[in-house]
């Protein structure tokens, strides 16, 4: 993947990658009951995150949110590469993402996601040049698939009952995309 320029600036956010000191921070909010609840893989302890952020064999950035010098949020980037034929499957290597993010609800309200997923992007797309980029939730997740349609992101899909919960009940998903061409040169 292309290095990216660090930092990104906002209006009100900084956005890096991430550094092993911004794990006591990241855990603070990311064993919250309210916050795990929605995340696909839910670490059980600071060790399990710390393992995940610094795991040297994932191809996955970490981009971390800050307001002035407190992290409030963790938005990943995950590569991919676009579906293809076979003979033609080299030219579509690494030309998108998967976008998944979460932040500490302390700072829920003040449209500090918005500002910070349509940052990352617009580096997806910029920096990246990535042709698309999805992301997924399961359905009841209100705020998570509002924030998407927020940034112009299309729903393609509702998938009925196809997500088991680690409470064992089964969650209709939403995924939602956009094209580098369906992406707006300003905000």
């Amino acid at each position: 993947m292309t290095p990216i320029e660090w930092p990104v600036s906002t209006e009100r956010l900084s956005l890096r990658g991430y550094k092993p000191d911004d794990l006591d921070a990241l855990w603070a909010y990311e064993q919250l009951p309210q916050v795990q609840h929605w995340l696909g893989w839910a670490p059980r302890t600071r060790d399990e995150l710390r393992d995940a952020m610094e795991d040297k064999s994932s191809n996955t950035t970490h981009v971390m949110v800050r307001l002035a010098s407190t992290v409030i949020g963790h938005i990943m980037v995950m590569p991919r590469d676009s579906w293809a034929q076979m003979d033609v499957a080299i030219r579509a290597k690494g030309l998108e993402a998967e976008l998944g993010w979460m932040f500490d609800p302390t700072y829920g309200g003040h449209g500090y996601a918005t500002e910070a997923v349509r940052a990352t992007i617009e580096l997806c797309f910029d920096q990246l040049k990535l042709r698309r980029i999805h992301a997924g939730c399961l359905a009841d997740n209100t705020a998570s698939w509002r924030l998407m349609e927020r940034l112009g992101l299309r729903r393609e899909e509702h998938s009925r009952s196809t997500a088991l919960h680690r409470d064992g009940t089964w969650h209709d998903g939403f995924t939602y995309a956009l094209l580098r061409e369906e992406w707006p040169t300003s905000p």
